[in-house]
């Protein structure tokens, strides 16, 4: 990672770096703590005991490498701050997350291959036309079932396919030349009960 432009705003591939990554053997732990005095990692596969990292670069990124760690397993980072206290916090580059009301990340080996070559290099970025952008949240745009208010919100999601099957047909039928996905971390108030956004996922 260039930690330069990393602080300059101009790293967007710093989750290559950060976070956890699959070794051999076990996990890289990577995190960035400009304000703490020291980190730890804690986990499913330490008892949730503490794993000392150790500090890299310029002081301000922490590391530790675990190798009993596996997929799948629970983690997050205990953050020391100044006047001694501490905060266990979820890793902001994680690539799972543990639902809901749990806050953990959880390890997971991104290993996905796109094979969209031929569409990347073919692929219109309209600089000399308009673009019409329709910005989607994954998880309210449309459910299996209308929310009873009752269950879990979640039970109603769809996955990315079955997302993709009723957004692309939405999108052409409308004219949009663009799709702008809200976040896909999760956060608290992901079922959207009321508002416009809820209403009209069910009536698509």
């Amino acid at each position: 990672m260039d930690f330069q432009k990393f602080y300059a705003g101009e790293e967007f591939n710093a989750y290559n770096y950060l976070g956890a990554h699959p070794l051999d053997k076990g996990f890289v732990f990577r995190v960035y703590a400009p304000a703490a005095i020291k980190v730890s990692l804690i986990g499913d596969f330490s008892d949730w005991k503490e794993v000392p990292m150790q500090k890299i670069y310029d002081g301000q990124f922490y590391e530790v490498s675990v190798p009993y760690t596996k997929e799948k397993q629970l983690y997050k980072y205990r953050i020391y701050k100044k006047d001694g206290s501490y905060i266990d916090h979820a890793d902001p580059y994680a690539f799972w997350s543990e639902k809901r009301p749990g806050t953990a990340s959880v390890l997971y080996d991104l290993h996905y291959s796109f094979s969209d070559d031929s569409w990347i290099k073919s692929r219109n970025d309209h600089k000399n036309a308009a673009l019409n952008i329709y910005e989607v949240h994954a998880g309210s745009w449309v459910r299996k079932a209308k929310w009873d208010g009752k269950t879990d919100p979640a039970d109603g999601w769809v996955t990315y396919q079955e997302l993709a099957d009723r957004l692309i047909p939405y999108l052409k039928e409308n004219h949009y030349n663009a799709v702008e996905l809200m976040p896909l971390a999760e956060y608290p108030a992901d079922e959207f009960r009321r508002g416009s956004l809820y209403q009209s996922a069910v009536l698509l």
